[in-house]
């Protein structure tokens, strides 16, 4: 039997736009599952090959999950917002609310052919008042939060406010409020706060909101006359258009991010992820507590210190070949800069005289 898929599937999807047969409703009695896709850009070109790439995969999902009884919340959106529009609208001499509406109605045709199980009465548009509204809404909440690593938790801006009434602030290697936080912050005391003027206290709370007006180094590409992503740059032009980009640093809205990284870490404990996801979540965390070292000048043999501990001297033999198999174990595997860094030690390339290895 032939199977005439302009008849049959053109029956279905009428018949599964009419009775909302993938709406996902407020009914509490099934458990809930919620698919999200990545939001495309509706540009005028329509869909590529690598939308549906993802969307079949997730849209298997959900179909699975709703044959099990579960109330699946599977909605589908457009990033119409930003750079992207604005370029299109340069380069047509359109307005961009014009040709975005006229995008988006090419993907929504070009989805609904394909069949998925969308929510369509979820649908989100990044460019749509209703929508980035709320965007701005959450910026402003976390330009008036702090992180506070007593509570950890975000707390409002007037908290740490208070702290500065009544107990100032005792310096860097004193006070770690935040964490990595306060840089380029000296001691103040209450009634110093109290004192500042409102610039001054502006400029000393920008260094602890979670929203803060920082300067940093960004891809600027002026012919675009905006900041650009790491991946929006290839071989030194910007990915949409071939503009020059220049490396420049500017001021720039941050997240303070690093405040969280202990709270990221102890997440992954708790969520349903593969091992080898968790470990790449943790490198792109990064999160290190660092080491401290102390370097004895007094020749040995080692003097003791402080209770049972000895400060190790290469100057005493016995230690010095210890130290040194331990050093020639742990120089492998090296990274191409550390073989380059060795190589110039060993082959006296620095300039200076090294009479011993001193390991560390």
């Amino acid at each position: 039997m032939e199977y005439n898929f302009t008849e049959i599937e053109k029956k279905w999807q009428k018949n599964w736009a009419t009775n909302k047969t993938f709406k996902a409703s407020n009914d509490g009695s099934k458990p809930k599952y919620y698919v999200l896709d990545m939001f495309p850009y509706p540009s005028g070109a329509g869909l590529h090959v690598g939308h549906p790439l993802g969307y079949i995969a997730s849209d298997i999902v959900s179909r699975y999950k709703r044959h099990k009884g579960f109330n699946v919340l599977h909605p589908m959106g457009y990033d119409s917002f930003g750079l992207p529009a604005e370029q299109y609208a340069i380069q047509t001499g359109q307005h961009p609310a014009i040709t975005t509406e006229q995008n988006i109605a090419r993907y929504r045709e070009q989805l609904d052919k394909i069949g998925f199980s969308f929510d369509w009465d979820r649908e989100v548009r990044t460019s749509d008042p209703e929508y980035y509204k709320w965007t701005q809404w959450i910026f402003i909440q976390l330009f008036n939060s702090w992180y506070n690593p007593r509570t950890n938790k975000a707390e409002a801006i007037e908290t740490l406010m208070h702290i500065f009434d009544t107990e100032g602030f005792k310096g860097l290697t004193h006070d770690i409020l935040t964490g990595e936080i306060e840089k380029e912050l000296t001691a103040f005391s209450p009634n110093d706060w109290k004192n500042f003027p409102e610039k001054k206290r502006s400029e000393i709370l920008m260094n602890f909101r979670i929203a803060y007006l920082g300067e940093a180094y960004v891809n600027w590409c002026p012919a675009l006359g905006t900041v650009l992503a790491n991946d929006e740059v290839k071989d030194g032009v910007s990915e949409r258009g071939g503009y020059p980009v220049e490396r420049k640093l500017m001021k720039q809205w941050s997240m303070r991010i690093t405040a969280y990284s202990q709270r990221l870490l102890d997440g992954l404990d708790k969520i349903d992820w593969t091992d080898s996801l968790k470990e790449a979540q943790r490198y792109w965390i990064g999160r290190s507590e660092g080491s401290s070292l102390r370097f004895s000048l007094i020749p040995g043999p080692s003097p003791r210190e402080k209770g049972d501990r000895f400060s190790w001297q290469t100057a005493n033999a016995e230690i010095y070949t210890l130290l040194k198999q331990f050093a020639r174990e742990n120089r492998q595997p090296q990274t191409e800069a550390e073989d380059a860094l060795w190589q110039s030690v060993r082959n006296k390339n620095l300039g200076v005289k090294f009479r011993r290895q001193h390991a560390i």
